[in-house]
């Protein structure tokens, strides 16, 4: 019973599926002040992760439990992937987060599965903010557009307000990164842009993870892509998919995104093979699963042939997208702390 609980949670993280069935009953810890305004951050309930109060970040898988988060000596700002994945768009193209369900899901999926993977680096905070569905990736039509621009201004409006909120009161010129998934990595690419990007706070970065979404060769201007595994300052950035699949939106790119190897984070060492994997967290928080996953560079995404664990036979689908960080947990664990150390040492 338990290994094919095990497989059932792996599927559903590389396939996209939020498994959805516990949330519900988890949705009534959440009790978020219903105001459809802006977040005020000064309030716990309005971050996912924070130092000052437990929460799945906090979380260590049971082989890897070693360092704890509060004797870091860095921060990490963490802005979480789309969890409002439903088609139906009841709660409109931004969801408010006062939903108790959509905050279970976000807290019980990428915040243990994903912001866990920076907890040996630095103290977590992740806001909640108001998302955009994601629909809003794929607007049918202008009116959708428009929807669809406004609903990401909306959401980076709340990520910056949490961000200026963590600057004023809790940053305290200590190293920070910034780590993001998805729809989290269109918001730090604003952010880094607007906050880091040739401005004095670009001293403190330690490095920024925008992962699984596409970051333009040229988009910054004064931050360099990560060239190895301890080089500070810089942003790594990668997509995964199934060795041999491009989808038609990353073929239609005109530029070559930038791509870091999440297994060498060498660029002149761009493929790296399945025994190199240390450690990846799909199948159950506190297994670690060695050699799951190849990493290989191809033409501004990573490409690794179907991963390896137990059930994986039954996985059809060759976008990768949810299990970027956790194809290579320990591996992003490791590196995320390895930049802390030799930031602290300049």
């Amino acid at each position: 019973m338990r290994l094919s609980l095990w497989v059932f949670t792996g599927i559903c993280l590389l396939v996209g599926n939020s498994c959805a069935t516990n949330y519900h009953k988890l949705s009534g810890n959440y009790h978020i002040p219903g105001d459809a305004a802006q977040p005020d951050y000064s309030n716990l309930d309005f971050w996912a992760a924070h130092p000052a109060k437990k929460d799945p970040s906090d979380s260590i898988p049971r082989p890897l439990r070693r360092q704890l988060q509060d004797t870091a000596d860095a921060d990490v700002f963490f802005i979480h992937p789309t969890t409002y994945t439903e088609k139906e768009k009841s709660l409109g193209w931004n969801a408010p987060v006062s939903d108790a369900v959509l905050a279970a899901k976000t807290d019980y999926s990428t915040i243990l599965f994903q912001a866990s993977a920076f907890n040996a680096a630095g103290r977590i905070f992740a806001p909640r903010y108001r998302q955009a569905n994601l629909d809003a990736y794929f607007p049918k039509n202008a009116a959708d557009t428009n929807h669809a621009l406004a609903a990401f201004d909306t959401a980076y409006a709340d990520v910056k307000a949490a961000f200026l909120y963590y600057l004023e009161h809790e940053n305290k010129g200590r190293p920070i990164l910034i780590a993001a998934h998805s729809q989290g990595s269109t918001h730090g690419k604003r952010l880094l842009k607007e906050f880091f990007d040739g401005k004095p706070l670009q001293q403190q970065l330690v490095a920024a993870y925008l992962v699984g979404m596409a970051v333009e060769p040229d988009w910054f201007s004064n931050i360099p892509p990560c060239d190895s595994p301890s080089q500070t300052g810089c942003v790594c950035s990668w997509r995964t998919f199934k060795a041999g699949y491009k989808p038609d939106y990353v073929a239609a790119e005109p530029f070559t995104a930038l791509v870091t190897n999440p297994l060498t984070w060498i660029r002149d060492k761009p493929n790296a093979p399945r025994k190199a994997n240390r450690g990846a967290v799909l199948t159950g928080f506190n297994q670690v699963i060695k050699r799951v996953a190849e990493a290989r560079v191809e033409q501004g995404v990573i490409w690794t042939r179907r991963p390896h664990f137990f059930g994986s036979f039954l996985i059809r689908n060759p976008n990768y997208h949810v299990g970027d960080i956790n194809l290579y947990y320990l591996s992003v664990r490791e590196n995320a702390l390895m930049r802390v150390r030799h930031f602290l040492k300049k």
